[in-house]
């Protein structure tokens, strides 16, 4: 099974799973099933019948570049495959899109890439060196809307074509991640995504020094990006054996969206470079986690994540059981309170600590998770070992954040039952709004957990529910006071936390959603990306989790267990624990081929 290199700066790059949304399950329905043994004649893949899949909310856009949200990722990557994938099974880099691995310089700092000279994109037209080059000037453009990609390819100082199907990529500095992160561009096609050519004749080192671009260029290139950031959301074509055919009528906001196999994919039947065996990939758009589990009972899906309470008394009945079958493993994900330190009152950290003390991790795993997962206290998996497990659990202790706050100057001095503290030459009390996604029951029951605990100190907050793209919006313009989300992680390679805690990142569009600012924790983000001994980024890891434990930008909550549950009528099926499943893989036998 092979996946591809996450690409940079998604809540979830090639994730299989929506976020878990914690509600009552449905009754079961006892009926026959697919999953009985096959006959002889039946035991090769075979192609025909839909995949289809659940998202909670409809993506924030289908621009692979500026979309940097879980949901939008789950459908891009069977539209646009990388230059090389990693093989689950024995964690290398292979070629997909490429020819070959690269050709990389003794200095680390030259990168050649050759590429498949028989791929075509949807719309028929071949795939060149040149829209390799093109996705690399639109990432790298500073007015194109992906700084959260562009934070990879940082190291880049030039890239040109060598001919039709090889192009050379010269960097101005190592990073010891170049070759998962270079071998994960998903080229886009120039000929759609910049009709007019307004790139062509400016390059990639142009677009890197953008303050010293003529006014033509500058101009061309501007227009460019404005229609690049606006004209591309909803209608994707790229080189995968998956198309959105018609926008219009396959991508329903609130309802679904629907990816046709192509009937010319270029490699049609291996698997290995991302062809299916399934006609369509339908993602339907279930925003509440009860009515998502009725679906898939009653047919309308074949896959969701289960949250705890549903797999513990709505799924384990004989009947599920002889339709659908499940999967508890753990990924790279948390979840968190994020502080938005860009408002005035989580700028001292005694604050964000206080409330940090005022969150009962372990009861909230206990109580909303039913056990099924665990606290975290940073944003490293403990799945991985960069991991830092010498940070003790952070304590419940309502007289410790009483304490705290106390000493951050919060006192009720109004006899309100509201803390207050005079900031330039005002009376403020200490109150906030937290906001999360609507029908994410999870998260709602640990802000509500969490607004219990803190009334009782003097800290009075309430909790707004907004749909998923309203959410983003505001988390991403900082409008907001505190939010709770989640991460996901990939743990296949060693993490690279400069997207989310680099203050370089704490802009509009960018990951570091709560404006988080620590000199050292920069020179620690900025030199472990050009550190290649493993123990010297394990001390220099271990270091910057310590930063983020006294600091508290986030109060991390926890890792859960993801539980898996899919429709028995699928063959193919196999489970990689903490990263997922291929979906190319599964194929359903004609004798139970529903579509």
């Amino acid at each position: 099974m092979k996946a591809g290199p996450p690409r940079p700066g998604a809540l979830a790059r090639g994730a299989l799973l929506v976020a878990f949304l914690a509600a009552c399950g449905a009754g079961d329905v006892d009926e026959a099933a697919p999953g009985t043994p096959l006959p002889d004649s039946e035991t090769e893949p075979v192609r025909g019948d839909w995949l289809v899949l659940r998202l909670g909310a409809d993506p924030e856009n289908l621009n692979p570049l500026t979309s940097n949200d879980s949901t939008s990722s789950r459908v891009l990557r069977w539209i646009f495959p990388p230059l090389n994938v990693i093989d689950e099974d024995t964690l290398e880099l292979e070629p997909l899109l490429a020819r070959e691995l690269p050709e990389i310089a003794p200095d680390r700092l030259g990168y050649v890439y050759r590429l498949r000279n028989d791929v075509t994109f949807s719309d028929g037209v071949p795939f060149t060196a040149h829209d390799v080059i093109f996705t690399l000037k639109a990432t790298l453009h500073p007015k194109v809307a992906a700084p959260h990609s562009r934070n990879y390819f940082n190291s880049i100082a030039a890239a040109s074509v060598i001919d039709e199907h090889a192009l050379s990529i010269r960097l101005k500095e190592v990073y010891f991640r170049n070759e998962y992160v270079l071998g994960s561009i998903s080229p886009i096609p120039r000929h759609y995504y910049d009709p007019d050519g307004l790139l062509d004749g400016i390059s990639v080192a142009e677009l890197i020094a953008w303050d010293e671009l003529d006014a033509d260029k500058r101009e061309r290139a501007s227009l460019f990006a404005e229609r690049f950031n606006r004209d591309f959301q909803r209608r994707p074509l790229g080189p995968g054996a998956y198309a959105l055919v018609d926008p219009a009528a396959d991508f329903v906001t609130g309802q679904r969206i629907v990816l046709r196999r192509r009937p010319d994919f270029w490699a049609p039947g291996n698997i290995d470079l991302e062809d299916g065996w399934v006609d369509r990939v339908v993602f339907r758009i279930v925003n509440d986690n009860e009515a998502a589990l009725v679906a898939l009972k009653r047919g309308d899906l074949d896959h969701m994540g289960l949250n705890p309470i549903q797999h513990l008394r709505a799924t384990g009945t004989p009947g599920f059981a002889r339709r659908f079958d499940k999967f508890v493993h753990q990924r790279g994900f948390y979840s968190y309170i994020g502080w938005n330190q860009k408002r005035r009152l989580f700028r001292d950290r005694r604050v964000r600590q206080a409330l940090s003390h005022l969150v009962d991790k372990r009861n909230i795993v206990d109580k909303v998770l039913f056990g099924l997962g665990e606290p975290v206290e940073s944003p490293v998996s403990s799945l991985r070992p960069e991991h830092n497990a010498a940070l003790a659990p952070w304590p419940f202790d309502p007289e410790r954040a009483s304490k705290l706050l106390a000493e951050a100057g919060w006192r009720d001095t109004d006899g309100d039952g509201v803390l207050d503290k005079r900031i330039g030459g005002e009376s403020v009390p200490l109150e906030f709004e937290i906001i999360s996604n609507a029908g994410n029951e999870q998260r709602r029951k640990v802000a509500l957990t969490a607004l219990d605990a803190f009334g009782r100190v003097g800290v009075r907050a309430t909790f707004r529910s907004l749909d998923w793209s309203i959410m983003l919006d505001r988390v991403r313009n900082y409008d907001f006071d505190a939010v709770v989300l989640g991460w996901v992680g990939g743990i296949l390679i060693p993490p690279d936390l400069y997207q989310i805690w680099h203050s370089s990142q704490a802009v509009e569009g960018g990951s570091n959603y709560v404006g988080f600012r620590n000199e050292e924790a920069d020179r620690i983000l900025e030199a472990y990306r050009v550190e290649f001994d493993p123990a010297e980024r394990k001390r220099l890891y271990d270091r910057l989790q310590e930063i983020l434990y006294a600091e508290q930008p986030y109060t991390f909550l926890y890792t859960p267990k993801t539980i898996e549950a899919w429709d028995r009528r699928f063959e193919g099926v196999r489970w990689i624990p903490g990263v997922g499943s291929d979906l190319h893989e599964w194929w359903v036998p004609v004798s139970r081929q529903r579509h």
